[in-house]
């Protein structure tokens, strides 16, 4: 996909239902994130979670997506303390879960810990930019890669987690000229989450998409259901006898309007539509400047 230069789609999912609305829309990639531990499970934060949550929560993707790429994400304190634990956890995914690659968070920190974990025959991707794990060690939940330091330490681990084997990478929160410029220094796959458009492809939180998280939504988030709704109420209005129907299809209630939100993302991701402007952080002219006196930055031919 990424040299035919066709867009990945990618969502998060926790539990059997989502996976399978996710797997029957055609999505490409599921990522069973630990932000479930904040929309399933309640928690402030996503540091709470536990791998063993975290493997329930795979389990049931995995069974409600037995045909789909998923990627399991190592909480916090899954993968920090040694390479031995780290590889021992994402065994846990893969054999206990049945995931097909896992995800961590961190750039150079984490180098000896990728290489470990992909000498066990076990798939990586990386995740920088804003790593809600450790979040605070830069201030919170801020935009990266606006300056030339933030730019260049990003691009550094990006090539450090290449070097170390990852097979792709995640980038959050950043504007979209920088996390093109990481793009092309790298060879690997580069996928974004608020991240703008120029990428390989992009993520979405599945309860921002649907709109169930009542806490917050971040500024790069969007909710699908407004364009899906009036679609759904005129065919179900359509249907003669609407109980039959339900019986027959289960396609009457919810899952119905959750498939169609998603194929909705699924098109909108593949013909470069979304993100959009709307969507995505921008940057002013003058740090735009600064970063592109970086040594790192590829001019345009």
């Amino acid at each position: 996909m990424l040299t035919d230069g066709e867009p990945i789609t990618w969502i998060t999912a926790y539990n059997y239902s989502l996976a399978k609305s996710a797997e029957l829309a055609k999505i490409d990639m599921i990522l069973v994130g630990d932000s479930g531990g904040m929309v399933e499970l309640g928690y402030k934060t996503t540091n709470p979670v536990t791998m063993d949550e975290m493997i329930q929560m795979s389990k049931a993707a995995r069974n409600g997506a037995p045909d789909t790429f998923i990627v399991g994400d190592m909480p916090q304190g899954s993968y920090e303390i040694s390479d031995e634990i780290a590889v021992q956890n994402a065994l846990r995914f893969v054999k206990e879960a049945g995931c097909d690659a896992i995800k961590l968070e961190g750039g150079n920190r984490v180098s000896s810990r990728v290489k470990a974990i992909t000498n066990a025959g076990i798939l990586v991707v990386g995740h920088l930019g804003l790593t809600p794990q450790s979040s605070t060690s830069f201030g919170g939940y801020r935009v990266q890669g606006k300056t030339i330091q933030s730019f260049e330490e990003t691009l550094i681990d990006s090539m450090a987690l290449e070097n170390a084997g990852v097979c792709m990478l995640l980038l959050e929160a950043m504007p979209e000229q920088p996390a093109e410029q990481i793009a092309k220094n790298l060879d690997i796959p580069v996928l974004g989450i608020g991240a703008g458009k120029k990428l390989a492809g992009q993520l979405i939180i599945a309860h921002d998409l649907l709109g169930l998280y009542l806490e917050f939504r971040p500024w790069f988030a969007k909710c699908y259901i407004p364009q899906v709704i009036t679609k759904y109420i005129n065919e179900i209005s359509s249907i003669e006898d609407v109980k039959k129907f339900g019986i027959d299809t289960r396609m009457d209630g919810l899952n119905s309007i959750i498939i169609e939100a998603i194929k909705e993302y699924i098109v909108e991701v593949k013909n470069k539509v979304f993100p959009n402007k709307e969507y995505s952080y921008s940057i002013n002219e003058d740090d735009l400047k600064k970063l592109m006196k970086s040594k790192y930055w590829i001019k345009s031919k």
